[in-house]
């Protein structure tokens, strides 16, 4: 370590955000423009060095990032080292930094009393100095292969496999139906998270690298995956968890009742300019956001931007609170009441309720029905009295996903879609088609970037294994 006594001399501290009346006005990231690199250096000398370091481990870092070595060669000054060590084991690690909700720190010894190391910030300085300095290059293949590798998807799973295996020298070409690449990190996460050039900086080195691009080519419409074991001598689905749980209850098919991603990606597409306006749009709306996780606070920030009237968050599950509790003991991540940047910039959240229905008038929502609940030997219970209603312009829906789009099954046969909706694979990926792999949340489910990242990775080592079987 850096200094040995730095975790008992140097107190935590993140960077803060930008104040909430000067971010809300704009679609810029919400933290600071620059990243504090001195702060990260002392931040960097806090770690312990663990004899066990568990924010490496499955619990804390699915992609075993060595996160004690870079940061003790941040802390020392050695920033050129540190991103060798941090790339490593991660092909974006500007993906996570901005992205990642840092299983890592919940892992970080020092989180034992409540004070991790700001890993996540010091992995995203080292990345955004690494590119500041020039030192992110294109990286030649270590030899030149005639085999052919055809990626189904260009989210953060289906581009690791696809850098990983040219850079082994196969030839790779990754097929998308969006227009531009980077699947959900592009067209489902708000330009306040992460800036699309974040996204495009790394796809301009894979080209340069050698990896090929098809846009707007959709599998099961354009192309069928059975074409394309017939073009490559293997494939990999990489194409998300995109089918997204519904709530089929009264008045679900009124006018202004949509699912969340919809919503998202309508307002990223306008933001990147492929479309001119927002079909859905919540400016001067009573918004109501149905759900409690990442993508909810993705609406309430886009809400707010857009100039809600008013924001509300309704969430099944009681309010956690604000410790640790028995049944999340380290490392584990704590069931707590988590605040985000959108929930700073103004909402009202409602914990323990069950919507139950929709009403409206001329076929458009104007009202949300609901009734608190409480959970009673696993089971949600309706509290009897307490129903009641919301006066609404637009519902979003962010309740999670069912798994990949059940599309891609229904039109090749012999792919096996299991009840929960991953496409079945064995223990290496292979699915039940000859060549054909899966990866990232298609086969583990919706889950972290930085899992579709190991998952991709993962998945580049076998089908190099498979081609030289």
């Amino acid at each position: 370590m850096s200094d040995p006594m730095g975790f008992l001399e140097i107190a935590r501290q993140k960077t803060a955000y930008r104040p909430v009346n000067e971010r809300v006005k704009d679609w810029d990231y919400v933290g600071p423009k620059t990243l504090p690199l001195e702060q990260n250096l002392q931040q960097a000398k806090r770690c312990m060095d663990c004899g066990v370091p568990f924010c490496q481990s499955d619990y804390g870092c699915p992609v075993h990032n060595v996160i004690p070595e870079w940061n003790s060669l941040v802390g020392s000054g050695r920033w050129e080292e540190a991103l060798k060590k941090l790339h490593a084991t991660n092909n974006f690690p500007e993906f996570t930094g901005f992205l990642c909700p840092a299983p890592c720190e919940n892992a970080c010894v020092l989180n034992r009393d409540n004070q991790p190391v700001t890993i996540r910030e010091i992995e995203l300085a080292i990345i955004e100095r690494g590119f500041e300095a020039g030192l992110v290059k294109p990286q030649a293949p270590r030899e030149e292969r005639r085999e052919r590798v055809a990626i189904v998807g260009s989210g953060p799973a289906g581009l690791a496999a696809a850098q990983e295996l040219r850079r082994r020298g196969f030839q790779v070409r990754v097929f998308d139906k969006g227009q531009k690449p980077g699947g959900l990190l592009r067209y489902g996460i708000p330009d306040f998270k992460m800036a699309k050039y974040v996204i495009d900086r790394r796809i301009e080195q894979m080209q340069a690298e050698g990896v090929e691009f098809s846009l707007g080519m959709s599998v099961g419409t354009d192309v069928s995956i059975n074409d394309l074991q017939r073009d490559f001598d293997a494939v990999l689905l990489a194409v998300g968890a995109e089918a997204a749980r519904d709530l089929p209850i009264p008045g679900r098919d009124l006018a202004g009742v949509h699912l969340a991603m919809d919503y998202l990606t309508v307002q990223n597409r306008v933001l990147s300019g492929e479309i001119t306006s927002a079909a859905i749009n919540a400016a001067g709306k009573r918004v109501a956001v149905i759900g409690g996780g990442d993508t909810a606070s993705d609406c309430i920030g886009t809400a707010r931007r857009q100039g809600a009237a008013a924001i509300y968050e309704f969430s099944l599950l009681p309010k956690p609170g604000d410790e640790r509790g028995r049944e999340t003991p380290w490392p584990l991540v704590p069931l707590t009441l988590k605040v985000s940047h959108a929930h700073e910039e103004g909402c009202e959240r409602l914990f323990g309720v069950m919507t139950t229905g929709f009403s409206g008038q001329d076929g458009k929502v104007s009202q949300l029905h609901a009734v608190q609940c409480e959970t009673k030997d696993g089971q949600l219970i309706k509290k009897a009295g307490t129903e009641f209603s919301l006066d609404v312009d637009l519902v979003l829906l962010a309740i999670g996903f069912v798994g990949a789009d059940a599309k891609i099954a229904s039109v090749t046969p012999g792919l096996v879609q299991r009840p929960n909706g991953t496409l079945a694979g064995d223990v290496n990926g292979m699915t039940s088609l000859p060549g054909v792999f899966v990866a990232g949340d298609a086969r583990r489910g919706a889950s972290l970037i930085v899992w579709a990242i190991a998952e991709g990775r993962r998945a580049a080592d076998s089908i190099e294994r498979y081609l030289h079987r």
